[in-house]
């Protein structure tokens, strides 16, 4: 089932999502619901505070912009193949950023059209659940990097514009206002 995307000025985007404390029906059927949305919204990553569950889990799958913008993924010290991990859900991720800042082009699902050059470490290891409740560890690099550092920032109630530079962000602040006037009307008009 497709959910709706939650826009900016929702007050759940802000929310640090509660750790999932085994695997429900309930949250197999969000993961399935979670990567149906993401994948009809064109995205490469979505986090349950985008469709309203404040959750510690996140699905991703970078397959369609791998031409445009490549990724790098290590399994047990072993590069493999990004394409035979993806799609990947992630249950309470916990990630260690390393490597040099990179630039690099972000959007965001709940921000639509809007789209931002955001610096974050070019590489991350991460530690969390698949979608089956297995413990899984990897290290990622290039877009995968970029896309589990997004998610998971938004687990965390950091939205992509907390990390833009003020330049940037001062470009973009019009839309980011009318965006955030248009959510908070649409929600006391449902109240």
């Amino acid at each position: 089932m497709i959910l709706p995307v939650v826009k900016y000025g929702h007050p759940i985007l802000r929310k640090k999502g509660a750790a999932i404390e085994k695997m429900t029906s309930e949250i197999k059927k969000l993961i399935d619901d979670m990567f149906e949305t993401m994948y009809d919204a064109a995205g490469i990553g979505l986090a349950a505070q985008q469709v309203g569950h404040a959750v510690q889990l996140t699905v991703i799958d970078v397959r369609a912009a791998s031409k445009e913008r490549p990724s790098r993924l290590e399994v047990d010290g072993k590069a493999v193949d990004v394409a035979e991990y993806m799609p990947l859900a992630l249950i309470n991720p916990k990630i260690t950023p390393f490597g040099d800042p990179t630039k690099g082009p972000e959007g965001c699902l709940s921000f639509p059209e809007i789209y931002a050059d955001i610096t974050r470490p070019e590489s991350v290891e991460v530690e969390a659940l698949n979608a089956k409740g297995e413990r899984i560890h990897f290290r990622a690099g290039g877009l995968l990097a970029r896309a589990v550092q997004h998610e998971v920032d938004h687990l965390n109630g950091i939205l992509f514009i907390d990390r833009m530079a003020g330049e940037a962000k001062a470009e973009i602040k019009a839309e980011i206002e009318t965006l955030q006037a248009e959510t908070k009307a649409l929600l006391k008009k449902r109240q």
